[in-house]
């Protein structure tokens, strides 16, 4: 054998017992345990520092409970505007953006209609359970998949998937399109609801839970501080110039007297922490009657607490009634947890926790402590910039509507200008625009990119814009500057008070933790895909929190 043949057999041995040395069965991870039952929970206008600000009065197996056991991301952002309801629970759901899930606010104004439209309006439904106009709604005006959507895809619709919340918009974007059901409330009869969209009749156990008239037996009660008021420091004094007052109560300081409202009582439960009470407990009888959780494919409960909101918005971030009703919250919380451990078994379930939207500060409590801040008037300025423009005497048009801070313009405004050119147009109404003391930036939606403006705000912009349905030009306030009158506060812009979110994930496969590496809310929906071993919703744009799947 010759010297050459030598080496080629040595090579060819030692490649050999490489090869076979690589055959060696590989260590595979287990798959990941799928959850029985999903449940989503968003409070309606939680600010991410309420999970910390009232931590000390907090029970064990509430708040605390989610963040000693669970992965809090504590600095998750909204990434469009306005930070509104039915924008943000569209958002979590579908992990979209309105520039193309279509939701851009609470209402937007149609040219053609010279009308507002309601996001989840449809004259084609009828309502279930109500034959008044509180039952005419679907998500038809929801141009994107949600994650509910795509989990029943996913098994051929074994899935059960159900929206519940006090506002119908908060019950019907998160469920999405082929929901099993999404149920609110309707103030007129002071039950739970759903539309034709979703079925011909309200299910026996529904009727059931109606027939209990739990909203009646929580005000026939007073609404009182669940702790001694004197432990209540975080808070303001129990009586304030700024705060409101609940429909049908004049006074705005406990104890509240609910049996004393004679009129339109149902709208103001939704002013009560007992809101928030009653809707778990109809969560807690839909996994119960619906047996989510058991049906041998992962089932999913979205849950939208919609008190906080009215709470909120009624007496601001500062008030005792706020406190009081996340003090409520915490326990309510609590024996929901608890449920889910009874029914579906610890571990078995994912929980996770979030909000829509945060809040601003009173300007009145700010301006007292020194701090910049004020109020307008839409109507007052969309008269004060027309008047503006009919004294320029060249443009044949003026401002039609102004919704979610933006300005629709006459569709003939910048076409038929008596003269001057279109950019003619929009330079003068952004200069009236930014001549308006809170008023800080101004900008041409159809040219965002040439705003001057911090790149996460023009970022924001361009999320939002959806030509059909959104406005022309967008105003920017300056921070702490908020529509309306003095009384209580409102939400909806890009300030870090609106939107900061808690989020909070709780349950099956995840381990204890937080991050403050930054977030989305549009990243919800793809790490639930991702958990879940599905597709994520068809307009997502958000990723996958690596921490939460590792």
């Amino acid at each position: 054998m010759n010297k050459r043949s030598i080496v080629f057999i040595a090579i060819l041995s030692a490649f050999s017992f490489a090869s076979f040395a690589q055959k060696k069965p590989v260590e595979k991870k287990e798959h990941a345990v799928q959850p029985k039952l999903v449940v989503g929970l968003v409070v309606d206008q939680m600010r991410w520092d309420y999970l910390y600000k009232y931590k000390r009065l907090y029970g064990s197996g509430g708040f605390r409970r989610l963040l000693g056991e669970g992965f809090s991301c504590d600095n998750a952002m909204i990434s469009h505007l306005p930070t509104y309801t039915a924008v943000g629970h569209t958002g979590i759901y579908t992990g979209s953006l309105p520039a193309i899930h279509g939701i851009v606010g609470n209402n937007w104004y149609d040219r053609a209609t010279d009308k507002l439209v309601y996001c989840t309006d449809d004259a084609a439904v009828t309502g279930i359970g109500s034959d008044n106009e509180s039952g005419k709604m679907s998500p038809r005006n929801m141009l994107t998949t949600t994650i509910g959507d795509q989990l029943r895809l996913s098994n051929n619709f074994k899935s059960k998937v159900i929206g519940i919340s006090l506002k119908d918009r908060g019950a019907i974007l998160p469920a999405g399109h082929t929901a099993n059901a999404a149920y609110w409330f309707d103030d007129k009869e002071g039950i739970m609801i759903s539309s034709s969209f979703y079925m011909n009749n309200l299910p026996n156990w529904v009727k059931e839970f109606n027939g209990q008239k739990l909203p009646d037996q929580y005000m026939s009660r007073d609404w009182n501080t669940i702790l001694p008021e004197d432990l209540y420091d975080l808070s303001t004094l129990d009586e304030e110039p700024f705060e409101g007052n609940i429909p049908g109560i004049k006074t705005d300081t406990f104890p509240y007297h609910l049996k004393n409202i004679t009129e339109k009582k149902y709208r103001a439960f939704r002013f009560t922490p007992f809101g928030n009470t009653y809707t778990l407990q109809f969560a807690a009888a839909a996994i119960d009657k619906e047996k989510l959780g058991a049906n041998g494919v992962t089932d999913f409960l979205a849950v939208s607490l919609s008190s906080t909101d009215y709470i909120g918005h009624t007496f601001g971030p500062n008030a005792v009634e706020i406190e009081d009703t996340y003090l409520r919250l915490d326990r309510d919380i609590e024996s929901f947890l608890k449920m889910l451990d009874e029914k579906i078994g610890k571990g078995n379930y994912l929980f996770f926790l979030t909000a829509d939207h945060g809040v601003a500060h009173n300007p009145e409590y700010m301006a007292q402590k020194k701090i910049p801040s004020g109020h307008y008037e839409p109507k007052d300025l969309m008269k004060e910039l027309n008047d503006s423009l009919s004294a320029l005497s060249v443009y044949a048009s003026k401002i039609d509507h102004i919704e979610n801070s933006q300005l629709y313009v006459g569709k003939h405004a910048t076409n038929n200008a008596v003269s001057g050119s279109t950019n003619d147009f929009s330079d003068n109404l952004v200069r009236l625009l930014e001549q308006k003391s809170y008023i800080s930036h101004a900008v041409d939606l159809q040219h965002i990119e040439e705003a001057s403006l911090p790149a996460i705000i023009i970022t924001m912009l361009k999320n939002s814009y959806y030509p059909k349905r959104s406005g022309d030009f967008q105003y920017i306030p300056n921070p702490a500057w908020l529509e309306g009158s003095g009384k209580g506060t409102t939400h909806g812009l890009w300030n870090p008070y609106d939107a900061h979110i808690p989020l909070v994930f709780f349950g099956t496969g995840i381990k204890q933790g937080r991050t403050y590496r930054e977030v989305h809310m549009s990243d919800i929906a793809p790490t639930l895909a991702a958990m879940l071993d599905i597709q994520m919703p068809n307009g997502c744009v958000g990723e996958v929190i690596a921490e939460l799947v590792k």
